[in-house]
């Protein structure tokens, strides 16, 4: 009698805690801008979540007062989590992966973003594919349901070596 061959399978990555955000993202605090990435679809689409305290430095100045999230943050809370999803997806894990900022294009925002808040960062991929560096997305910032932020974004995917 002799056992079956075995074969190793890797389930694909569907969510993301922080551990496995820093493993894949260069960035740290105070620039690193998502907390947790869910509903990862393979490179079509992930859903990232940032929860927002007033003990990030970008309140300090901006405004005092009336602490309001920049919304380049938002733009880059957006961006990470495209950065996770494609990374997750492709197994780029403690793969010193970088991505660059290519365009923003048809950005509006909506809604202020305040300590206390919740965003839900939804991201889809319109253009790339496994081996491309060069990626085209689309994201919507959202908080409790309102829209806060939409743009499409364009980023290169560059591996250190």
């Amino acid at each position: 009698m002799t056992d079956a061959p075995t074969q190793e399978t890797t389930d694909p990555i569907t969510e993301c805690d922080i551990q496995l955000i820093q493993s894949i993202l260069p960035h740290r605090y105070p620039f690193l801008l998502v907390d947790r990435v869910i509903d990862i679809d393979g490179t079509t689409s992930a859903t990232g979540i940032k929860n927002v305290t007033m003990n990030e430095p970008h309140f300090q100045g901006h405004f005092p007062g009336a602490p309001i999230m920049p919304g380049v943050t938002i733009i880059e809370a957006m961006a990470q989590t495209a950065g996770v999803m494609v990374g997750a997806s492709m197994g780029l894990i403690n793969g010193d992966l970088l991505i660059y900022f290519m365009s923003i294009d048809a950005c509006k925002f909506r809604r202020k973003v305040i300590p206390g808040d919740r965003m839900l960062m939804k991201v889809k991929t319109l253009r790339g594919k496994p081996g491309a560096k060069v990626w085209k997305f689309h994201g919507r910032a959202e908080v409790d349901g309102e829209l806060a932020c939409e743009c499409e974004f364009a980023a290169m995917l560059d591996m250190r070596n």
